[in-house]
């Protein structure tokens, strides 16, 4: 079961997988690059907070970053990278499918606080522009459906309707988790599985 204290992130892991409390746990491993993370975020004045089992910080009600640790790096990640100003290229993307440079990736546990002035300088950026109501524009995006997906939307209104109304991160995590399958068979049985968490407003890595 995920983790609701923050503290309990920090000491014990996430609570997503067998390795929560361990000393596999890759929260364990970061320990030390986590918790000055941590100092970071709080000296700039954010809301502490737990979502999806990791440290929250938040400003002006709104999201600002996220930490997150995994297997071979730890990473601050901001919710609206595409308003920052990154003249030194430090923002790095997470993966192919994102779309902005958005996070701080670390492989070494003294690194943060090496860059302690960049980091307060980001969440500074940020900061500023929760409390005046900027948010970052939607970039466009086309979704290259698998033809499972689409006749399985043409057939059912409900499900149709559920589809549009999803972010378009959650309508892209249904287009990659379908098109993933090797076989026909394979995707449509995901697209039945998937019904239900997509009435219910889920993406493919929500639970």
């Amino acid at each position: 079961m995920m983790i609701s204290d923050s503290n309990d992130y920090f000491t014990k892991g996430c609570g997503r997988c067998e390795r929560f409390d361990t000393p596999n746990c890759s929260a364990k491993v970061w320990a030390g690059g986590l918790a000055a993370l941590r100092r970071i975020c709080r000296a700039a004045g954010l809301e502490e907070a737990v979502k999806w089992g990791h440290p929250t910080y938040l400003h002006a009600g709104r999201n600002i970053a996220i930490i997150g640790a995994f297997r071979g790096d730890f990473r601050l990640t901001f919710f609206a990278a595409a308003l920052l100003d990154d003249p030194d290229g430090l923002l790095e993307k997470q993966g192919p499918n994102t779309q902005t440079p958005d996070c701080l990736r670390f492989t070494d546990n003294a690194a943060p606080d090496g860059m302690a002035p960049q980091i307060s300088a980001y969440l500074d950026q940020a900061k500023r522009h929760a409390a005046e109501g900027r948010r970052a524009p939607r970039a466009p995006t086309t979704l290259d459906l698998p033809a499972e997906l689409i006749e399985a939307l043409d057939a059912d209104s409900d499900l149709a309707e559920a589809f549009r109304a999803l972010t378009p991160g959650r309508q892209k995590s249904w287009q990659l988790h379908v098109s993933g399958a090797r076989t026909t068979a394979t995707r449509t049985v995901r697209i039945t599985k998937a019904r239900p968490l997509i009435l219910s407003g889920k993406g493919a890595h929500d639970r």
